[in-house]
């Protein structure tokens, strides 16, 4: 997956300029902190050279993860197309960019940062956008007072930088400012997987609707050491290698989301927990399963059209035909 080109231009547009050892350095910091889920009371993205840093080595992998997230759960809600976008911890509008690229209709975005260095290249990046943005500099953990509902809400990549009860309370608040639909985003590990988990809870127990990924409302099947998580490739620019001291042309980002939605849908089969075994006339499918369980089947040319729908399906893909 690759940057919109409006997104990638104005990217290498912020960028230019800065000293690439300068750059290095704040990448590989940044990383550490992202790595080590960092909280001190201080922002990951604290200064402009922090902020660019993001630009240039994160900010191409979450726009994959909430992209990926978004057309999963559009595929759930073909009719669905949002007006009014809600993203708290927008940092510079990643999710925003994301959104505009599965719905490009949406009307007006309200975007919530705390970092002042974040919103400033935000708002750089937006004058290639065509929606109206309104920029709030709101700590997440105030309460979000004076904040309007949405019909899409999302937050991606913020409650790993939170205390355990402030993550409840956040997840409480943006269902009360959800029209629609809520996406959250989290990176892929298996602690990332737990916050996930506490929001699907919280958020059934308020009434909603979980879109995606879960093809069911009972409790994760899941059981650690394993986890759910997706992972999605992402092409890097010369300079996003560079700023990384690295010369593969990708990365593949690894996450997981929860999308709850006011109004029950139609679950697929399954979803395909891992990337596909194949071999000669059969391939073998991780699946969490419409009935709530999780395990491996195995589809044989002999099923006819399941083996056909089986083979065609990735990591973290749908199935929507029943294999018996």
């Amino acid at each position: 997956m690759e940057l919109p080109a409006a997104l990638r231009q104005a990217v290498e547009q912020a960028l230019e300029g800065t000293p690439l050892p300068d750059l290095r350095r704040a990448a590989d910091l940044l990383s550490r902190r992202y790595r080590a889920e960092t909280r001190d009371g201080r922002l990951h993205v604290g200064d402009d050279l922090a902020a660019r840093a993001y630009l240039a080595t994160r900010l191409p992998a979450t726009y994959a993860a909430v992209r990926r997230s978004l057309a999963e759960f559009a595929e759930m809600r073909p009719g669905f197309s949002p007006a009014s976008l809600l993203d708290v911890g927008a940092g510079p509008g990643t999710a925003f960019w994301a959104v505009s690229d599965e719905w490009p209709d949406v009307e007006s975005a309200t975007l919530i940062e705390a970092s002042g260095a974040m919103r400033k290249a935000g708002e750089g990046l937006a004058q290639a956008a065509r929606a109206p943005i309104s920029w709030r500099s709101l700590d997440v953990e105030g309460g979000l007072e004076d904040i309007d509902a949405a019909e899409l809400v999302t937050l991606c990549y913020v409650l790993d930088e939170l205390a355990p009860p402030v993550r409840d309370r956040l997840v409480d608040r943006l269902w009360s400012l959800t029209a629609d639909t809520l996406v959250i985003v989290e990176p892929g590990t298996p602690a990332g997987w737990q916050r996930i988990i506490a929001a699907r809870d919280r958020l059934l127990a308020a009434g909603a609707a979980i879109a995606a990924p879960c093809p069911h409302h009972a409790p994760c099947p899941l059981k650690a050491p394993d986890w759910c998580h997706f992972a999605q490739r992402v092409a890097r620019s010369r300079l996003h290698r560079r700023a990384k001291g690295g010369e593969v042309p990708f990365e593949d980002e690894k996450f997981i989301y929860l999308a709850a939605c006011r109004h029950p849908l139609e679950s697929p089969h399954a979803r395909v927990l891992a990337s596909p075994r194949a071999a000669s006339g059969a391939v073998r499918l991780k699946l969490c399963r419409g009935d709530g369980t999780s395990g491996d089947e195995l589809f044989t040319r002999r099923q006819g059209a399941a083996f056909k729908t089986a083979r065609r399906l990735g990591w973290g893909d749908a199935f929507h035909e029943n294999p018996d």
